[in-house]
């Protein structure tokens, strides 16, 4: 059996720690409490140094590095916030640092990385990919990995999380931890556990990245077949030795939730907390708030553990989520081509107190009969029953609306 991680290495790596990372908010937030019905609050490692948890286990790992080892250097595999706190941590001691990561990582993560100061390559489709071609690169260079997850001090430094919010609230009852590897979940259950064996932790994955749900259920870490999500931190097709060891002998259950879920949790979040997650981050409030759990009359701590994201996908997921919340409404409608059509169209949508994002007038398409008009728009609605008096409104006064 896989050697299992101790409070006592948890604790040391506190202390070694702090002065290098933020020690963040544990914020109650009475908006999600009153839509979980449960006393909810926000672990806010979105608010790290780095914008992620992972500068946790990579800082401490750096710290016990030997004078013969810093000189060789780091290296590590990621998709993108380990890359992030591997390269602080290596710039905090005045070492080089060498990051793989997947061909498909976020902009903004490998950007940040290189500003960091570390040599960022792009290798492989996920993570794990850009692991083997971080392991050759090992072999070639004797540099010392620094795994993302599977590894007794970087475990021992996402623990710290976990002693953090003992000791902000040691009556609380229930964690939320996201799940890629694993190193974050196997440390703070470790901290938590020993310190307060009641506590039940909870493990949330991405459904189409479930690699540490998979692993239970096969009774050891084998690989999927793909992980493939828009929570890219937690993109992982197969979970650690170490973490699953952990996982299995800690962790009382695990939940998976859905793409759309984890893109309505990072919208929420915005909207209702003023806070901005990554989709890794966000799982734990997507599984708190699509009912999967029974949390009624319970303390829970949701771990936002990251909020690197990037901006275009940012502005595709609040697209999304006012579509499917019926704040937009893109339609379309076959005017004839005659003065005063298009007039008399936004008048009507001027009365009905929708706004006109964007309008597109087009009569020489070879789609528009002739002596026809085509007519595009982009609506702010205020929601789905005021779309239906948008389109009752314009169907009644001869204009036929579709919606796309």
């Amino acid at each position: 059996m896989p050697t299992l991680l101790t409070l006592e290495q948890i604790q040391e790596a506190q202390q070694a720690i702090q002065p290098y990372i933020h020690r963040t908010l544990l914020d109650h937030s009475s908006n999600l409490s009153a839509l979980a019905g449960t006393e909810i609050y926000l672990k806010l490692e979105n608010m790290q140094k780095t914008g992620s948890f992972k500068v946790r286990g990579a800082m401490n790992k750096a710290l016990k590095l030997s004078e013969k080892e810093k000189k060789k250097g780091i290296l590590a595999a990621s998709a993108g916030n380990h890359a992030q706190g591997v390269a602080m941590a290596a710039a905090r001691i005045g070492i080089p640092a060498t990051i793989v990561m997947p061909e498909n990582a976020p902009l903004a993560k490998v950007s940040a990385t290189e500003g960091y100061g570390a040599q960022v390559i792009l290798s492989g489709a996920v993570f794990d990919d850009a692991y083997q071609k971080a392991v050759e690169i090992q072999k070639e260079t004797g540099a010392t990995f620094i795994h993302a997850f599977d590894d007794l001090e970087v475990m021992a430094g996402q623990g710290t999380i976990g002693l953090e919010v003992f000791e902000e609230l040691p009556e609380v009852d229930t964690v939320l931890v996201p799940i890629g590897g694993g190193g974050l979940i196997a440390g703070i259950a470790v901290a938590l556990k020993s310190l307060k064996p009641s506590v039940r932790l909870i493990g949330v994955q991405a459904a189409g990245a479930a690699s540490m749900a998979h692993a239970l259920s096969m009774g050891r870490p084998e690989p999927l077949g793909q992980a493939s999500t828009l929570a890219d931190g937690i993109a992982v097709k197969r979970a650690g030795d170490l973490t699953f060891a952990a996982v299995r002998h800690y962790v009382d259950e695990m939940v998976t939730v859905e793409e759309e879920e984890i893109s309505q949790a990072i919208l929420l979040l915005m909207e209702r907390t003023k806070t901005l997650a990554e989709g890794a981050g966000a799982v734990a409030v997507a599984a708190a708030l699509q009912g999967k759990l029974d949390l009624k009359d319970q303390k829970t701590v949701l771990i936002l553990s990251g909020g690197n994201i990037d901006v275009n996908f940012l502005a595709q997921i609040i697209e999304r989520g006012l579509r499917r919340s019926g704040r937009t409404m893109a339609c379309q409608l076959l005017l004839p081509d005659q003065p005063g059509n298009l007039e008399k169209v936004i008048e009507l949508i001027a009365q009905e107190r929708a706004n006109i994002i964007n309008i597109e007038h087009s009569r020489y398409d070879l789609s528009v009969p002739l002596r026809s008009a085509r007519v595009h728009m982009l609506l702010e609605t205020q929601s789905f029953e005021h779309q239906k008096r948008i389109i009752q409104r314009l169907e009644g006064a001869g204009y036929p609306l579709t919606v796309n």
